[in-house]
């Protein structure tokens, strides 16, 4: 099973300022986040950023704590995924990823596809022009034009390469290929077989003792058939003497048949152990003339070797190749011409391709800005106007291009296309990109438009939303309460608000509070549902002193949005 990246189920915060020592279950669904200002609910998606590989901030750190520590845990398949990181009050960040130490930007690169996080500029992903491509590629079901693009890319590329490699000064050509010629003689002259180094040191080993060696062989003989025209038995005698009689015995007990059949073996053995010594004996190369051609032949061997290889075997395989180069060189026109009409061919292929993939965002930006711009003003921007921009990029004069359309633009492994989400939030605006939005609301609003039309093509198991309900009142608190209950079918929401109707559409709440504890300001995070929810959104209502009218409120808030979620869809 392949590795899928998983929701936040839990996030653990130990010593990063108010947060003493928390921990935030996160369920599959819509949880909101709700409690005075100060408390710590914005240090909470704080504290996340840092898990997920964002900038370090040693002020954070507890007064008195010698570091700040963020666990979250993602139910990733086939196994859970552990993010841990940690932020020292001098300012040292480490991070690790299952308890393995990596780099910050490892641990964000990993989380990137787990989180996103609406709120702070500096958080967001749909930010990034990249994800915004990424995004509409998903949406127009683009992911096979895009890997193939990416493979014609990739092929012309390579041909381009071996194109640029051939396009070698003809001097230098020339030079290149005498170099190369010459090593090829010189291997071939010295006609290296595999094996040979071996086998002459073998022989000149023995040459040069074949003296000791030849008397050796000698004694070996006369100790077994003994000194020729000696009468003194031998071994070989003594062996035979030996089997008859052991023979004898066996006639006499069959006990013996085994002794007297290995004597008779051994009779054998060593007449044929004393024929080969003489053989060995016979075969020396005594003859100095063959001893000094064995040591030249020997000699120029390795003088091969030192040149092109540390054996026979590397000083082929580097003729081999200096042959083919030397081929190649001999050939470079033709082969130039060769790789340029394959470029052009290529070249083509990836003007049909990138055309094609670049029609198609076309296509689904025009669906997908009508969608955002509706789904934008029901949140609360009444008269705003989103567009999803798809620019082809010109290609710069000498740059490699393709033509699409009659235009020269230039292309990667991702097409020819720029693409920009933008919007104009008030009437005589110029449309701009989302990062130029000043409004961290404003900014949280388009976010969840963008996600909730984009709900099937973006796979991001966690959503976070802060800020979303900065500038917004009643009317806009439900649509986007429900937008967000929309967005959790299948993956977890988390949202940061302050608004009551968006906490009675949640399937999950969750209050901070301030509390003391040995004389120290700490923030509590505790799961609240029946009435204990009742009475946290009566206190969003009414405040401290809301009594029964903001309870009674509170109730019809939280039965409007349960009848609401229960309807048929």
């Amino acid at each position: 099973m392949t590795d899928v990246p998983g929701r936040l189920t839990d996030l653990s915060v130990t010593g990063l300022a108010l947060l003493e020592r928390v921990r935030l279950a996160v369920p599959e669904g819509f949880t909101v986040v709700t409690g005075e200002t100060g408390a710590g609910k914005s240090l909470l998606i704080d504290a996340l950023g840092l898990a997920l590989g964002g900038r370090a901030d040693p002020s954070l750190v507890r007064q008195g704590e010698a570091a700040a520590r963020v666990e979250a845990l993602f139910d990733r398949l086939p196994e859970p995924l552990i993010v841990v990181r940690e932020v020292s009050a001098a300012g040292r960040s480490t991070a690790r990823i299952d308890d393995e130490a990596v780099t910050a930007g490892r641990l964000a690169e990993v989380a990137r596809d787990l989180v996103e996080i609406h709120g702070q500029h500096d958080q967001q992903r749909l930010l990034d022009p990249r994800r915004q491509r990424e995004l509409l590629d998903a949406f127009a079901g683009a992911g096979p034009l895009v890997a193939e693009v990416g493979a014609a890319v990739g092929a012309w590329r390579e041909t381009r390469d071996a194109l640029d490699r051939a396009a070698v000064d003809p001097r230098e050509a020339a030079r290149r290929l005498a170099v190369l010629e010459h090593e090829v003689a010189e291997i071939d002259a010295a006609r290296i077989r595999v094996g040979e180094a071996a086998a002459l040191e073998e022989r000149l080993g023995a040459a040069r003792h074949g003296e000791a060696i030849a008397r050796g062989a000698t004694s070996v003989e006369e100790a077994l058939l003994g000194p020729e025209g000696a009468d003194a038995p031998n071994a070989r005698d003594l062996l035979a003497q030996a089997a008859r009689a052991a023979a004898e015995n066996a006639r006499l007990d069959p006990r013996w048949e085994a002794t007297a059949g290995r004597l008779t073996g051994l009779e054998a053995e060593v007449a044929d152990v004393a024929t080969e010594a003489r053989a060995v004996a016979g075969a020396l190369d005594h003859d100095a003339d063959d001893l000094h051609r064995l040591e030249e032949r020997l000699s120029a061997i390795y003088a091969v070797e030192r040149r092109y290889g540390d054996d026979e075997a590397a000083v082929l395989a580097y003729r081999d190749r200096a042959a083919a180069s030397a081929a190649e060189l001999r050939d470079l026109d033709a082969r130039a011409a060769t790789l340029a009409a394959e470029s052009e061919a290529r070249l083509a292929v990836v003007a049909e391709a990138v055309a094609r993939l670049s029609a198609a965002r076309s296509a689904a930006a025009g669906a997908i800005a009508p969608a955002v711009e509706e789904v934008v003003r029901e949140v609360g921007m009444a008269r705003a106007r989103f567009a999803v921009k798809v620019r082809r990029r010109a290609a710069a004069e000498g740059s490699p291009a393709v033509v699409v359309d009659g235009i020269a633009c230039a292309f990667d492994a991702s097409g020819i296309d720029d693409v920009a989400f933008v919007i104009a939030p008030n009437p005589g605006e110029p449309a701009m990109p989302l990062a130029r939005i000043a409004s961290g609301g404003e900014l949280s609003r388009v976010a969840l438009a963008v996600e909730q039309v984009l709900a099937g093509a973006d796979a991001t198991p966690t959503l976070v939303f802060d800020e979303i309900d900065a500038g917004i009142g009643g009317r806009s608190a439900e649509p986007v309460a429900r937008a967000l209950w929309r967005l959790g079918r299948g993956r977890a929401v988390l949202c940061v608000t302050h608004l009551p109707v968006i906490a009675a559409y949640a399937d999950a709440h969750v209050r901070i509070a301030k509390a003391t504890r040995d004389g120290r300001t700490v923030t509590e995070v505790t799961e609240v549902a029946g009435e204990e929810r009742v009475a946290e959104i009566a206190l969003m209502l009414g405040g401290p002193g809301g009594g029964p009218a903001a309870a009674a409120g509170a109730h019809e808030m939280l039965e409007r949005a349960a009848a609401w979620r229960a309807r048929p869809t």
